[in-house]
Parts: structure tokens; C-alpha cells; sequence
């Protein structure tokens, strides 16, 4: 038995399991901060939303001040 092509098989083992399982790991944290970033904006957008549906509240209370203003002239 040739103790040399064994040892390249497992060498050539190890190497494909350390190269599978650093890409796996790369490929993860990348998704992970891409999620992360989505979520921020998600966040950032929704903060932006809030704010307009107040302000659409702010300007129907207004409108009916002035007609009130309109009414008492």
C-alpha cells in the first residue's frame, strides 16, 4: 500500500472541507450584514412613514381651523 497517495488524498481532503466550510462562513457573515443594512433602512423608511401620517394629521386639523377662521369672517 502507498502511504503517499493516502497521505495526498487526506491533505486533499482537508483542504476541500477548510475551503467549503471558509466560504460557507464568508458567504454567511456577508448575508447577514446585507440583512442587517436592509433592516436599518427598513427602519430609516418606516420612521419616514410615521412622520408623514402625523403631519397629514397636523395639516387635516389646519384645514378645518381655517375654514373655521374662513367661516367666522
Amino acid at each position: 500500500m502507498d502511504y503517499t497517495s493516502l497521505l495526498v488524498a487526506a491533505m486533499s481532503l482537508l483542504g476541500t472541507l477548510a475551503g467549503t466550510f471558509g466560504g460557507i462562513l464568508v458567504s454567511n457573515k456577508l448575508m447577514l450584514y446585507r440583512v442587517e443594512q436592509l433592516e436599518q433602512k427598513v427602519a430609516a423608511h418606516n420612521k419616514i412613514v410615521e412622520r408623514t401620517f402625523q403631519l397629514e394629521g397636523q395639516m387635516t386639523g389646519l384645514r378645518h381651523e381655517v375654514q373655521n377662521l374662513k367661516a367666522a369672517i
